[in-house]
């Protein structure tokens, strides 16, 4: 059987009694998930959901997540997983695209009613036949009349569940791009796509995570890094997932000393947050002898950022590169080869990289060019979406649409997104390495680098900054500054300081925000 439910069936065998999730006071071992995770199925059964049926799920980093996220897998269903930030026609959207069956979504707070939401968009999808609402507390009722809970599905069902057998090349999950042109594709990743990058991740990759690590898990489980390589793979190895639903830097510190954290994984905002926390109430000693590997993954982490974080805090950090595409690791920083600040690593297990010019044609070492890939980490293709799969699969391989270098040793930096450089007067201007040079100015404490219309040049270059707390800096000297680290057409003619910058809910800056 190759179903990707066997991560949590094959650790509730071997390690019954551990702590699978920690979250607030609730303490869930790994006999109690997969038995929730067995009622949920057998809910879902019992309502007509078959093997291959899509079933949606909108639900932060909460236990009820991965109880109804392997509960779909253990149907021969498969997940779409919603991001919580979602409004109603969203939603719709999404529900109707992906053909959902069924949809799950947590109440939210007065803050983010991810429940009306879910339902306003649920109510115009009419080929949607059921919806369920999460309640923080399983036992309450859904505050939306005629609609039934997830309580209310598991509360009749039996704890026990025969896993439906499915094929390596069966679709297990089907999740959506951010959609920075035009709306959201949905990637099938496959059963095996899923299994091995999990396995990939955290046996070979990240640190060895074994049993008993106890995982920091603020990435969105909604989002494919977090569900890979935190769920799924700590899952897999038996580790105990310390969960946060919503990421805030002083909070994370206080579970890296509640719960002895050993691995924590986030996005470069997240570090950045971290360096700028007051740490005085926290027992640093402690957090630091007990992490043992640190995770950037999601966009470049600034170099500035990764050394003053090491500094700081004495971890290493581990940085990699990934898509959804791809399951979602690409490459990586393999502890055994070495690594190398700034860079992306090199090639995951079983995935072959190069880079290409706007030819087609490979490039040299040193040389810029497109990153594609192939292997078993590359998806099926974009659900209901055959001409978007034919622009990006091209005779196997994905075209990433990053813009990288491959150093002599092998190693791969990216530059930026196709889609994000800057064409000032004819030339090239990467965002990316403008953003490098920036953050090296004593003041600056986030950059974010966009190209705007000008009549002369055809875009010109604009920095949006952030500066560090207590210091002053004038937009001008900063023009200045730059100009003379970097070549004459690549430096920003504009820089605007603001408080801060967008953010997605997966904590990428939002560029598309900057530009309007």
């Amino acid at each position: 059987m190759y179903n990707l439910s066997i991560v949590l069936e094959d650790s509730a065998r071997k390690y019954p009694e551990s702590e699978a999730l920690v979250f607030a006071q609730h303490r869930i071992t790994y006999a109690q998930l997969n038995a929730m995770s067995n009622q949920v199925a057998n809910g879902l059964k019992k309502i007509g959901i078959r093997p291959g049926d899509k079933v949606a799920l909108t639900c932060p980093n909460l236990p009820y997540f991965p109880v109804v996220y392997y509960g779909i897998l253990k149907t021969g269903a498969v997940v779409v997983p919603l991001s919580v930030l979602l409004k109603g026609d969203e939603v719709a959207y999404h529900l109707q695209n992906s053909d959902a069956k069924a949809y799950f979504c947590f109440q939210g707070t007065p803050e983010l009613p991810m429940g009306e939401y879910g339902h306003n968009g649920f109510k115009n999808a009419p080929d949607c036949d059921y919806f369920f609402m999460i309640m923080a507390n399983p036992a309450d009722s859904s505050p939306i009349e005629k609609t039934k809970t997830l309580g209310q599905l598991m509360s009749t069902q039996a704890p026990v569940f025969e896993s439906h057998p499915t094929l390596e090349s069966d679709t297990a999950i089907i999740i959506y791009t951010s959609g920075t042109t035009g709306r959201p594709k949905g990637a099938e990743l496959t059963h095996s796509n899923m299994l091995i990058n999990a396995f990939g991740a955290t046996r070979d990759n990240l640190g060895y995570i074994r049993h008993k690590d106890n995982l920091l898990t603020i990435l969105p489980l909604f989002h494919i890094f977090g569900q890979t390589v935190l769920m799924n793979g700590g899952i897999l190895q038996g580790a105990t997932l310390v969960l946060m639903a919503r990421f805030d830097a002083a909070q994370a510190f206080e579970l890296m000393e509640k719960e002895n954290i050993t691995v924590f994984a986030g996005v470069p905002t997240m570090y950045w947050a971290l360096l700028h926390t007051d740490t005085s109430s926290f027992d640093m000693d402690k957090i630091s002898k007990n992490l043992k590997t640190c995770v950037s993954g999601g966009a470049s982490l600034p170099v500035a950022v990764l050394h003053e974080f090491e500094e700081k805090y004495n971890v290493e950090i581990l940085e990699g590169y990934g898509m959804s595409e791809g399951s979602p690791v690409v490459t990586f920083n393999h502890r055994d080869l070495g690594r190398k600040p700034g860079s992306v690593g090199t090639p995951f297990f079983g995935v072959e990289v190069k880079l290409l010019d706007s030819e087609g044609i490979e490039v040299p070492v040193g040389k810029k060019g497109e990153l594609c890939y192939k292997g078993h980490n590359v998806m099926k293709g974009y659900y209901k979406n055959p001409t978007e799969t034919e622009k990006t699969l091209i005779n196997g391989w994905l075209h990433s649409g990053d813009i990288a270098i491959k150093d002599e040793d092998g190693f791969y930096f990216i530059v930026d997104r196709t889609k994000d450089m800057i064409i000032r007067g004819g030339l090239n201007v990467y965002p990316r390495e403008v953003e490098r040079v920036m953050m090296k100015h004593e003041a600056i404490s986030l950059v974010a680098v966009i190209g705007v219309p000008d009549e002369k040049m055809g875009e010109e270059v604009k920095a949006f900054v952030v500066l560090k707390p207590g210091i002053k800096a004038d937009p001008d000297e900063i023009v200045a500054w730059t100009k003379a680290k970097i070549a004459s057409y690549k430096y920003p003619r504009k820089v605007e300081i603001i408080e801060a910058l967008p953010m997605s809910a997966t904590g990428k800056i939002l560029k598309k925000e900057l530009r309007k």
